[in-house]
């Protein structure tokens, strides 16, 4: 790898580590300012603050785990982490859509794995609805997860309909 590759991947690692950061931050926030109070309403009928201790997956998807669920979501967070860090290291520098969807997904599996590992669940605060929807409560490292799996998805599905002939010129 040359040495604008690896700087390159250092300014990635450096923005993930920056919504790692703003993730832990607004959570130890939340657990000061929220854990005790009613909602917060930020923007009536659409934005809230309200404190959450989420001791599933995704959308407070299987909560009943007790302390070997707990764990078990440790290793697979772990392990995903791990995983999203090999491809991160193994994609193409020229690919820096995958490039960042991989450094936003690291930043969020890392905030919520921190939280598991520490509080044994992840804080969740921000509660957002639009019309008669309530989206399930989430936080900053999920909305990292969520953006950077969205364009890893774009990436694949572009790369889908890219014709073959195409990577074949270098184009």
């Amino acid at each position: 790898m040359k040495a604008s590759g690896v700087l390159w991947r250092l300014a990635y690692l450096l923005a993930a580590s920056g919504i790692l950061i703003v993730d832990q931050m607004s959570k130890a926030w939340a657990a000061r300012f929220l854990r005790l109070r009613a909602d917060r309403i930020i923007i009536p009928g659409l934005l809230n603050f309200s404190y959450a201790e989420n001791r599933g997956i995704a959308f407070g998807q299987l909560q009943e785990g007790g302390p070997f669920g707990r764990w078990l979501l440790v290793v697979l967070a772990g392990l995903a982490a791990l995983f999203v860090l090999l491809y991160f290291f193994r994609t193409p520098r020229e690919d820096d859509r995958v490039l960042g969807a991989c450094a936003l997904l690291l930043a969020g599996i890392t905030g919520n794995l921190l939280d598991r590992i520490r509080l044994g669940f992840v804080i969740d605060f921000i509660d957002v609805h639009v019309g008669s929807y309530h989206w399930p409560t989430f936080n900053v490292a999920d909305a990292s997860i969520c953006v950077g799996a969205f364009l890893l998805a774009l990436d694949l599905f572009r790369k889908e309909r890219e014709p073959a002939g195409k990577k074949a010129r270098g184009a």
